[in-house]
């Protein structure tokens, strides 16, 4: 195992991340898209998992799959119970073959199920009339549990921030800094009374045995009033950092991750909203800085965000030691 560089002793440990201090971590603590990498085991499974929240939180294109397929199978479903009644059950069938026949009542239990009901195909024995009457409150109730979950997903407070794909270590004032920078990528949004909190896990040697500390980064600026461009976070490296005389093989043995934690007010919301990243060592580039990403419009009375550069950076001409 690589030898673990010695930790400033007045950097500030913070044990409130939530992370505990352990040495039985696998991979990075939070995804860059700000979930935390863990995974629950040792208890029921239905006990843990929740659908609304799962379906809330699902990527917009499976949450459509989802509902759409559970809207054709809940309906062949239903076919499959009609079929087995037996087209008797039906007025209205014209079908001539056993094909269309089974097109016909998947489309009048698509009907039942919306309770749009066209009506040249009714139920007509006891048991279809019972079948479309519980398939059609089915309907209805999946139809007021879909609107709720469309309302969530619509309503949730989301902070619509971007992050630089890498964090760098650049000159900054007599020294260096470690630095990424963030944005809002929608138009005509901007969130208030901005603050961030960023945190280093270090792995240290401790009575012989490698564990994980959680350090406090001190930051040039931690709260904006708001932000309507992009904010170039800073944690300068001086003598009260954990990172000070750090070099690249350094923070890859001691398996760096910058923990960042943003949270405003949205106007439109009229709420708080959060957001979660993480950097870690190998998304850490030394003795690179970030080039500007806003010009002033041809007429001159606009500024321009230019947001496909937030990740654009350049070599320092002074290496950064």
């Amino acid at each position: 195992m690589a030898r673990l560089r010695s930790i400033n002793p007045f950097s500030k440990v913070n044990n409130d991340t939530g992370f505990g201090v352990n040495d039985n971590y696998g991979g990075r603590f939070i995804n860059r898209d700000g979930t935390f990498n863990i995974r629950k085991e040792g208890h029921s499974f239905w006990e843990r998992f929740s659908v609304f929240h799962s379906m809330l939180n699902l990527p917009l294109w499976k949450f459509i799959v989802v509902i759409v397929t559970f809207f054709i199978g809940a309906n062949l479903l239903f076919t499959m119970i009609y079929l087995a009644l037996g087209a008797d059950q039906f007025v209205g069938l014209i079908a001539d073959n056993r094909w269309k026949e089974i097109k016909e009542i998947y489309f009048f239990s698509t009907q039942t199920f919306t309770t749009v009901g066209y009506g040249r195909v009714n139920p007509l024995g006891d048991g279809a009339n019972f079948v479309a009457s519980i398939e059609a409150m089915c309907g209805f109730i999946s139809f007021a549990i879909v609107t709720g979950l469309i309302y969530g997903r619509f309503a949730k407070p989301t902070s619509f921030l971007m992050f630089s794909e890498h964090a760098v270590i650049a000159p900054y004032k007599e020294g260096t800094g470690l630095m990424f920078r963030f944005a809002s990528y929608k138009d005509n949004h901007t969130l208030t009374d901005v603050d961030i909190r960023v945190n280093a896990a270090l792995q240290v040697q401790e009575n012989g045995k490698s564990i994980y500390k959680f350090y406090d980064l001190t930051l040039e600026r931690s709260k904006v009033d708001s932000l309507p461009m992009n904010w170039t976070v800073v944690h300068p490296i001086d003598d009260k950092s954990p990172l000070i005389g750090f070099t690249e093989e350094d923070i890859k043995n001691a398996d760096l991750e910058v923990y960042v934690l943003i949270r405003g007010f949205d106007d439109v919301f009229s709420n708080f909203v959060l957001r979660r990243t993480s950097y870690t060592y190998n998304e850490i580039m030394f003795n690179r800085k970030f080039v500007p990403m806003y010009r002033e419009s041809e007429d001159g009375k606009t500024t321009i965000l230019e947001l496909h550069k937030l990740n654009a950076h350049k070599p320092v001409l002074e290496k950064v030691s």
